[in-house]
């Protein structure tokens, strides 16, 4: 317990200097040298699963064993997993579909979001709004009127109004960006979602199997992966954990996108 309890510590240190959006984590992180490793999985805490008497059998195969009764995620599995959903997310973004990502726990929000802007994709760290998937043409319809507004106010068309009218315009529109400003661009339904919490965004994954969308998730010991099409077996409780993940999956997305575009070049010069 004394492990699980120094890496969650561990976490609440590197979260307590996590940046906030406008900090931008990801903005300057060296993808260049990053690379699947077992060595830095270990280091980031990403083997450390909860208590044993949390874990859910559905997860037994990815369990090493236990230490201090905590559960030890198996990171050889992991690696194996891991390369299976990158590879995964590479094709979807290859096809010119965005994959959605979806963290809204306390500690993920923020380098979810930050890893997302990055990616150039879509994102929801706050409340999963019912009906993002499954009814999407009301969403969408909000998200362009969101759009539009924002625009319009940017523009200075809205200056014909009293102030208290533009004000209570502003607000609307505050509280508009706030719970969906981070899918006010997603036009369609995405390719696939990347995961953070299993349990906590269970919703999203309820909505996403409906719609038949892919989920690729980071699956903890105390999971039921049952839904996620493309598991990886991780620590999702560490900041220090979760921003590896997400930097494997932004590198994923960022590297598609850029042969996309080398094969876009070599098609114009034929």
């Amino acid at each position: 317990m004394e492990e699980k309890k120094q890496a969650v510590e561990a976490a609440k240190s590197v979260g307590a200097a996590a940046p906030r959006v406008e900090e931008d984590y990801f903005s300057d992180f060296d993808f260049a040298k990053l690379e699947i490793s077992v060595e830095g999985m270990f280091k980031n805490g990403v083997h450390f699963g909860h208590h044993k008497s949390r874990k859910n059998p559905k997860m037994d195969e990815y369990i090493f064993g236990t230490k201090n009764a905590i559960s030890i995620i198996d990171l050889q599995k992991t690696a194996v997993k891991l390369k299976e959903a990158l590879a995964f997310i590479e094709k979807v973004v290859s096809e010119g579909q965005d994959v959605l990502f979806v963290g809204t726990k306390k500690q993920a929000k923020r380098i979810v979001e930050s890893a997302a802007r990055k990616a150039g994709m879509p994102f929801v760290v706050e409340r999963w709004l019912g009906g993002t998937f499954t009814n999407f043409g009301v969403i969408s319809k909000r998200a362009r009127y969101l759009r539009e507004s924002q625009e319009k106010m940017e523009k200075g068309e809205y200056g014909k109004y009293t102030k208290f009218e533009q004000m209570k315009i502003a607000e609307e529109l505050e509280r508009l960006e706030s719970k969906m400003g981070g899918i006010k661009n997603m036009t369609k339904l995405p390719g696939a979602i990347f995961v953070t919490g299993v349990i906590e965004d269970d919703l999203a994954i309820k909505e996403a199997k409906i719609k038949n969308i892919p989920v690729v998730a980071l699956a903890d010991s105390n999971v039921n992966p049952s839904d996620v099409d493309y598991l990886i077996p991780a620590n999702e409780d560490a900041v220090s954990s979760l921003k590896l993940m997400l930097s494997y999956v932004v590198k994923a997305v960022l590297d598609s996108k850029e042969k996309a575009a080398k094969n876009v070049k070599a098609e114009e010069k034929k």
